[in-house]
């Protein structure tokens, strides 16, 4: 369950308006990731996370990356083995 969650996390920050420029505060990434699940539900991230590697593969991966480490840093607490 807590990969199925990190998954979801991941895919939230990805799609959501968030940059890493921005420099967010944890808070700041709950509060994306919350608003952005809240928006497009899960089925709804995961569809385009799939349509940004689809459209812009070069971009996507450097996001996820951010993304990854944004997660990591924004909830220490969870197990995040499958990051």
């Amino acid at each position: 369950m807590v990969g199925a969650i990190d998954d979801l996390l991941v895919e939230a920050l990805f799609v959501s308006y968030l940059q890493a420029s921005d420099e967010p505060t944890a808070a700041a990434v709950h509060q994306a990731i919350t608003e952005t699940i809240v928006r497009y539900g899960t089925d709804g991230c995961v569809a385009r996370v799939a349509a940004e590697f689809g459209d812009h593969p070069d971009i996507a991966v450097g996001r996820m990356i951010w993304v990854r480490e944004a997660v990591r840093a924004a909830y220490p607490t969870v197990d995040h083995q499958q990051l």
